[in-house]
């Protein structure tokens, strides 16, 4: 593996120095697909609550690069011999590119197009691309490799945790970023400290038990960032907006309608036929032009949703006690009589379908929980020691919510009843 004998730095915000010593990574930095992540957001629509929110996935990109650097430069001090020392170069790829295949706002354009960004990500690196260029100089297969990492089918179970986890860099990072960019506290915790007690133990990345705190300290960071920032109504609220314009204009594109503006890659996206180097043409720009445009669409409804985007006229929401489906379909009938479509002015939200997740152990996890390593070399599961990590494992707590327009939940609106005021205000 080719090292510089000086390094390139970057100055960041996070981690005060990113240090990139290989040629590789210098090189898949100044790609054309890695260079397209300064044009997606971090956090999807959150700039829309928290002004600061306006970091990149770039940004991102390169921070869990340097935490997985470093995470691997402490096993190498340390010769732990169950580290694969081999593999060095494709963690450093792995975390540098995992999520190169982000399209605009991030999670929000998933959910209405099912185009899950780890698949495009495994296309890119690939495909026909300057990021698979740059990894076959490397060896024919690497891309491969890389793309199984990301995909989490490489079979070094050690090397697809260190970026994909319940402790990953990549999560260590974008807690530490988004906190610092949103102005809150909770996401901070000592990440030296967790770089200081992690281990690579039979295959897996483990804790000291003496490190224990620090992890704790971790989750409850992440538990409260959850709830404070990416849970955040008004972050829901614009999520909904953003996700109706993009099933209204799929709706109209599939009728035939006559859009003001239409490119190549968003038609390729709504009649389903997107290929790699369109795709790669979909960044924030593209859509909140596209977003501009259509606010003089002849459809009254993507115009006002594109509107509402823009200028921040999202919905208002109502917190039940408790969903009643009886009120609920009066409430959808009230908004019709309002003249609003319900199938785009109406959403029943709770929080826990978010594509993040707080901390989950034992047999709720989706992936591996953290393991403390006691000093008699036996593994015990985190929340097995810990109070403080058992009374916020797998929480869902929270209550729905009811989005719809402002004047759906203006007192004394004639449109709605009594008994369905009540109900909204959660009487």
């Amino acid at each position: 593996m080719s090292i510089w004998p000086e390094e390139k730095v970057f100055k960041d915000p996070v981690h005060k120095y990113i240090y990139v010593q290989e040629p590789v990574i210098w090189d898949l930095i100044n790609t054309r697909e890695f260079q397209r992540l300064r044009r997606i957001r971090q956090l999807g629509t959150s700039y829309l609550t928290f002004h600061g929110a306006e970091h990149s996935r770039f940004s991102h990109s390169l921070g869990v690069y340097e935490i997985a650097r470093k995470i691997i430069s402490q096993f190498e001090r340390n010769r732990f011999e169950d580290w694969p020392g081999e593999e060095r170069l494709l963690c450093l790829c792995a975390a540098l590119l995992h999520d190169i295949g982000h399209g605009p706002f991030s999670h929000s354009i998933e959910t209405v197009f099912g185009e899950h960004h780890e698949s495009w990500s495994c296309r890119i690196i690939q495909g026909d691309t300057e990021v698979n260029r740059v990894l076959r100089g490397v060896d024919p297969t690497f891309p491969d490799r890389v793309a199984a990492v990301i995909c989490k089918t490489y079979p070094q179970e050690i090397v697809v945790s260190l970026v994909s986890s319940q402790l990953d860099a990549d999560r260590m990072d974008y807690l530490l970023r988004d906190a610092y960019s949103t102005g809150v506290n909770y996401g901070m915790f000592d990440l030296e400290r967790i770089l200081r007690v992690i281990r690579p133990y039979r295959g897996q990345i483990v804790v000291k038990e003496s490190g224990m705190h620090a992890v704790e300290d971790y989750l409850t960071s992440r538990y409260q960032m959850y709830w404070q920032v990416y849970f955040h109504p008004v972050t829901r609220s614009s999520e909904i907006v953003l996700r109706n314009i993009f099933a209204r204009a799929k709706s109209l594109y599939d009728s035939g309608h006559a859009f003001l503006f239409m490119p190549e890659s968003l038609r390729r996206l709504f009649d389903g036929t997107l290929d790699t180097e369109h795709y790669l043409q979909l960044d924030e720009a593209l859509a909140q032009a596209a977003f501009e445009l259509w606010t003089n669409d002849k459809d009254p409804i993507l115009s006002d949703l594109c509107r509402r985007f823009l200028h921040r006229k999202l919905f208002k929401y109502a917190t039940p006690s408790k969903l009643d489906d009886e009120l609920l379909d009066r409430l959808r009938e009230s908004i019709r009589r309002e003249g609003y479509d319900p199938e785009y002015y109406l959403q029943v939200d709770f929080p826990k379908d978010l594509s993040y997740d707080v901390y989950r152990s034992g047999r709720n996890a989706q992936r591996k929980p953290i393991y403390l390593l006691k000093r008699d070399g036996e593994l015990l599961e985190i929340s097995e020691a810990s109070d403080i990590v058992r009374s916020i494992s797998g929480t869902t707590s929270g209550r729905h919510r009811i989005y719809v327009p402002e004047r759906m939940l203006e007192p004394g609106n004639p449109y709605v009843t009594a008994e369905t005021e009540e109900w909204l205000r959660g009487e």
